[in-house]
């Protein structure tokens, strides 16, 4: 019988052909150098470049590798919750498939997670590293929204936006059942759902 994997990345991808290949070479290396095993769920969102060749090219040295596919362009919030059905690790990363925040940034996120049911990357808390700032406008745009987030929804919570985020597993799955929005701001009510139903949400600096 296989042996269930410790980890799942999820990463959602639309019309990332110039930009996967890195990535999935660098988390490949990575959790090819964990002492647990780690399985990578590619979710094409109705990609018309060649995102889901490259991933399938891939995959043929690589068994822990897979494509999801949407067949027609559903969102991010869509596609995360494709991979998180389908993922069968004991705890389920969701990554941007630029690698905003590099992998390696997981150690951090896992070691939070003991006790909580969900570990968000911040880029706003005190220790925090931003080596490459967003254009002003687009950082003013989301520092304005994450403030009123915390104002509203979430007292506390610096940064709902950052795509880096683990979840053990059943958090994650009886999170994303209850998922409604496929595109902007499902990281919110993701957020939203998993406080309605008591779980443990912990913040954690990362770099971006």
């Amino acid at each position: 019988m296989p042996t269930r994997p410790y980890l799942s990345v999820v990463i959602p991808a639309y019309n990332e052909e110039t930009r996967l290949g890195p990535t999935l070479d660098r988390v490949l290396a990575w959790g090819d150098g964990k002492d647990f095993d780690v399985e990578l769920l590619v979710v094409d969102d109705g990609s018309s470049d060649d995102t889901v060749g490259l991933v399938r090219r891939s995959m043929t040295e690589h068994p822990n590798l897979q494509v999801l596919e949407n067949g027609k362009n559903r969102g991010k919030g869509f596609s995360v919750g494709h991979g998180v059905s389908r993922a069968t690790g004991e705890h389920v990363l969701f990554s941007d498939a630029d690698l905003s925040t590099p992998i390696e940034a997981f150690d951090g996120l896992h070691a939070a997670l003991q006790g909580a049911d969900i570990a968000i990357g911040s880029r706003n808390m005190p220790d925090s590293e931003l080596t490459k700032r967003q254009a002003f406008y687009r950082e003013g745009m989301g520092r304005t929204f994450n403030l009123l987030v915390r104002m509203l929804v979430f007292p506390g919570i610096r940064d709902t936006q950052c795509g880096f985020k683990l979840f053990r597993a059943d958090a994650a799955k009886r999170v994303f059942t209850h998922r409604t929005i496929d595109g902007f701001a499902f990281d919110v009510e993701i957020l939203y759902i998993a406080r309605r139903l008591g779980m443990q949400v912990v913040e954690v600096p990362v770099t971006w």
